[in-house]
């Protein structure tokens, strides 16, 4: 357990953003869990209402954190290929 000050702080500042960002990556994975079985069921309508919500909330998560901005943008391009294949198909 820290016993300066400082640490005590930091522990304290460290257990608050666990839990916020415990919270934004279960948004996150709910989101993209959307847009997967809108693909799956080949709903290409939905699967592109899903799409933009979910890159909405990644790059949120991104911008707060939480991803990285090389894995947030992996995981939109990831789900938006998904989403395009439906196109083609």
């Amino acid at each position: 357990m820290a016993t300066h000050r400082s640490a005590e702080k930091r522990d304290r500042q460290n257990k608050k953003r666990k839990v916020r960002n415990a919270s934004v990556k279960s948004q996150t994975k709910t989101e993209i869990k959307k847009v997967l079985a809108a693909v799956e069921g080949k709903e290409s309508e939905n699967s592109e209402k899903a799409l933009k919500s979910a890159i909405k909330v990644i790059k949120k998560a991104a911008s707060k954190g939480v991803y990285h901005k090389n894995n947030a943008s992996r995981k939109v391009s990831r789900l938006t290929r998904k989403v395009a294949s439906l196109k083609k198909a």
